[in-house]
């Protein structure tokens, strides 16, 4: 199993951005996906989650503003976020688990697998 994200970057508030995760080595129709963020000195913590049937989960921060969706043919997952504030400011990752071992969306031990994260950083 891969992942890699991309799509990080500088922008300024109230600005948009669209991260991607290339996947291999597993099914997107067997797996649950997830994106966390990690801000310095923080916890790491769930942003937005999707599942094999692509029921979708976000954090309340992030409700109304970020967007969590897959491309099964392509095998890529993306989160397009908008309305970006200096504190969406962090590491990304995506990480992805057989939808079986995931007891909650936003937890990070669910987790087998992690991309290396991709900086998104918030700031006039």
């Amino acid at each position: 199993v891969q992942l890699v994200e991309s799509g990080g970057g500088l922008v300024q508030p109230g600005g948009s951005l669209r991260l991607s995760c290339a996947a291999s080595g597993f099914s997107f129709r067997t797996y649950s996906m997830s994106w966390f963020r990690q801000a310095p000195g923080k916890v790491r913590e769930g942003v937005a989650g999707i599942d094999g049937v692509s029921t979708t989960r976000y954090a309340d921060s992030v409700k109304g503003r970020f967007t969590i969706s897959k491309d099964v043919a392509n095998n890529t997952l993306y989160l397009q976020m908008n309305s970006l504030e200096p504190e969406d400011t962090g590491i990304y990752y995506c990480a992805a688990a057989p939808w079986q071992n995931v007891r909650s969306w936003s937890l990070a031990r669910s987790f087998d697998y992690w991309g290396q994260g991709t900086q998104v950083t918030v700031s006039s």
